[in-house]
């Protein structure tokens, strides 16, 4: 059987990674049997990152090498799509994975109201003694990433001027169709909803998560993904 290594279940989502969560969602769609397994500290994964999924014969890390080698045992995620439709949906996936996904980081991360409770919730593997000093080290780590990808050095009103235009195009695709690409969820809407999912369960009311809860157009999509998809 397969085994998808993932970041634990957090605010009320599969997972608190949205990569964890399309993962999972493909292997869902794959028809392959398979068992979540969760971890906190990825270091010793190939890419220290998650999700990573085990086989039978060997780890394959990154939500993208998992969609390929899902596909490559017969799993087809765009059943039906057209060459344009195809490339329309990568373009949704990168929108969401490169861009919209460094926003929710800095909205968490950067955020010093949000961050006691992402303290509370991936560190608890440390010692209550030393959590507060081996967390704030790591997430001065993780800003400054986010700052060198650039995210990070953008006021927030223009951060969300930037989001709002990735909005609107997602939207774009949903005036009159229940999912990005037609009527069955895609590749794309697993990508998307798990981003547009994480973005609104993050644990405090901010600009971003009030955006999403309060468009009923984007917030009825999120649902309908994980409706149409579900993990449990």
């Amino acid at each position: 059987m397969l085994t998808l290594l993932t970041y634990p279940s957090a605010f009320g989502l599969f997972s608190a990674s949205p990569f964890c969560v399309k993962s999972a969602f493909m292997l869902r769609q794959s028809g392959q049997a398979w068992r979540r397994s969760d971890m906190l500290d990825p270091r010793k994964m190939p890419h220290q990152k998650l999700p990573v999924l085990r086989t039978p014969e060997r780890l394959v890390p990154d939500s993208d090498m998992i969609r390929t080698w899902l596909e490559q045992q017969g799993a087809d995620f765009d059943k039906g799509l057209t060459d344009i439709q195809k490339a329309q949906s990568r373009t949704l996936v990168r929108t969401a994975e490169e861009h919209l996904y460094f926003h929710i980081v800095l909205d968490r991360w950067g955020n010093d109201e949000v961050w006691p409770i992402l303290r509370e919730t991936f560190f608890t593997g440390i010692p209550a003694l030393i959590r507060k000093p081996v967390s704030s080290s790591i997430r001065k780590a993780v800003l400054k990433g986010i700052n060198s990808q650039g995210i990070g050095r953008f006021s927030l009103p223009e951060r969300l001027d930037r989001v709002e235009r990735d909005l609107e195009a997602i939207s774009a695709h949903l005036w009159q169709s229940p999912f990005l690409m037609g009527d069955q969820p895609t590749s794309a809407d697993m990508s998307v909803g798990p981003m547009l999912a994480a973005m609104r369960a993050t644990p405090v009311d901010t600009p971003l998560t009030q955006r999403i809860k309060q468009d009923t157009l984007l917030n009825s999509y999120v649902d309908r993904v994980e409706e149409a998809l579900p993990l449990t």
